[in-house]
């Protein structure tokens, strides 16, 4: 998401002079530790980068953009350099680290992106402006992380392009929510919820069960919630669906950790399941 935030800025005509971000790291199977993406764009543009973000301080910039930063900024920091934060939600309903994956969870018909200048307090400080976005039915984080990346940077665009500066923000006002990242044991699909529950989770990513003692991990699946009552209990295999709570799920990709995805059939043709096997058991 701050990669291309930071490419629209400098193609929007904006001077930026230090680029914050996380350390190389190892991504997926690569040996060789790899820089983030907004440090490669970085690079693309001549743009200096650091990893602490005390170093904004003396370099003459007169706002800070925060986008998907993952980590405090010190208060000392914020009283020499202003900023401004890009948020994925309608604050203050989820506040925090994963407001996407809450507000999928929770079943959130819309959420949003909200521009607020950054305070000490986590997602505490007013709005500048904020757009309302709904999600989908079938749209997974990542899809809708997104669209509400290109949506907030369109948004912070237009207010640091006002000729007037940017608008006095507006304090946050409403019952609040925090979006802590989800935890292993939270993405644990519990079958004796709902089929739309369950592919809620699914959508989130890295939603999981066990099969034969193994952790079976669900890429994809859809939700068939007028699946035909039989009285069978949660988790009972039947074809590629999976009996819940309410309705069935089917089961479309999956993966057994360790190995590649396979399409669900595929999974199910070298596993065999016998009947009246479960998943989850």
């Amino acid at each position: 998401m701050a990669a291309g935030t930071l490419r629209a800025l400098v193609d929007g005509g904006h001077e930026v002079v230090l680029v914050v971000t996380s350390p190389d790291r190892r991504r997926g199977r690569r040996e060789e530790p790899s820089p983030t993406p907004v440090k490669r764009v970085a690079g693309e543009f001549g743009i200096a980068v650091t990893e602490r973000v005390e170093d904004v301080v003396g370099t003459g910039a007169e706002l800070g953009v925060v986008v998907a930063f993952g980590r405090i900024v010190p208060p000392g920091v914020l009283e020499r350099v202003p900023m401004v934060n890009v948020h994925y939600s309608l604050l203050p309903r989820w506040r925090g680290a994963a407001p996407v994956e809450r507000a999928i969870v929770a079943g959130d018909l819309t959420t949003g992106v909200c521009v607020m200048a950054l305070e000490k307090g986590l997602d505490t400080g007013p709005v500048y402006a904020h757009r309302e976005v709904v999600i989908g039915d079938d749209e997974t984080a990542g899809e809708l992380r997104g669209r509400l990346g290109a949506v907030g940077t369109a948004l912070l665009l237009e207010l640091l392009d006002r000729p007037a500066g940017l608008p006095a923000p507006t304090p946050q006002s409403g019952e609040a929510s925090y979006a802590a990242k989800l935890t292993p044991d939270e993405l644990r699909l519990d079958f004796s919820r709902s089929a739309v529950e369950c592919h809620r989770v699914v959508r989130v990513g890295r939603a999981w069960t066990t099969f034969r003692g193994r952790r079976l991990i669900v890429l994809a699946a859809r939700p068939h919630a007028d699946h035909p009552a039989s009285g069978a209990p949660p988790g009972l295999l039947e074809g590629s669906a999976v009996i819940t709570g309410a309705g069935a799920l089917e089961l479309v990709e999956v993966q057994i950790e360790g190995r590649g995805p396979l399409p669900f059939a595929a999974w199910r043709a070298g596993a065999r399941p016998r009947p009246g096997e479960m998943l989850g058991a």
